[in-house]
């Protein structure tokens, strides 16, 4: 049976379609979540895609945090279901505490769109299970808000439990040590700001995003055969 995946549609998503595709394409199956359901349903794993949920208008993130399908993903992370947000969808994920940090505005406050090269750092990740460490990724990024901050301690604390998971080979956007996704301590909530979406056809200049949601699919029928 294929892994399900749950895509939660917040008003303002933009890039919920683009994660479905891409998931049926690798023999997955993909449904919506929309922000007022309660449940995640039958989901195996849940991405929180990109976009701007609900304008973004208190900060990006900051309102999405309160809808109620947020409650059902927070309970089904801690159960163990992996989790990835992509885009504006990590930003919800750390204003929800399922990750630590925070995303700011962008090194000289400027919205960037541009392929980036990744270096995955760890393959301890829902996201990048069985991936060789140190293997580099090119995808684009599309964002403002996609400074990832945080304090001393918790950096300290990322760096020795290996949770960083992918850094950027050349940080476009003054991110802290580079980071361009983290981990939880469970491992299986990720949050990255490039697009792997946005990557999984030739056509669109990379392929390279194809390897991360096949890992996510993997990573859900592992959490669905244990479940």
């Amino acid at each position: 049976m294929s892994a399900r995946v749950g895509v939660v549609l917040f008003p303002g998503s933009n890039c919920e379609q683009d994660v479905i595709e891409v998931v049926r394409a690798l023999g997955g199956h993909a449904e919506i979540l929309w922000h007022g359901d309660r449940s995640v349903g039958g989901a195996d794993a849940v991405v929180v895609p990109g976009g701007f949920a609900h304008g973004d208008y208190l900060r990006p993130g900051a309102i999405a945090r309160f809808s109620p399908v947020m409650e059902a993903v927070a309970a089904f992370a801690a159960g163990g279901g992996p989790v990835v947000g992509i885009c504006n969808g990590f930003q919800v994920l750390t204003e929800a505490g399922l990750l630590p940090g925070a995303l700011q505005k962008n090194r000289g406050l400027r919205f960037l769109c541009t392929p980036v090269d990744l270096r995955v750092e760890t393959a301890r990740s829902a996201l990048t299970s069985g991936l060789a460490e140190g293997t580099v990724l090119r995808m684009p990024i599309n964002h403002f808000a996609g400074c990832y901050t945080c304090d001393e301690e918790t950096l300290a604390e990322l760096r020795a439990e290996d949770r960083v998971v992918l850094r950027y080979v050349d940080n476009p956007n003054g991110s802290i040590d580079d980071i361009a996704g983290v981990c939880s301590a469970g491992r299986n909530v990720v949050g990255m700001m490039p697009h792997p979406e946005r990557a999984s056809h030739e056509l669109l200049g990379s392929t390279d995003g194809l390897v991360l949601i096949r890992a996510l699919l993997e990573s859900a029928a592992v959490s669905s055969s244990r479940g």
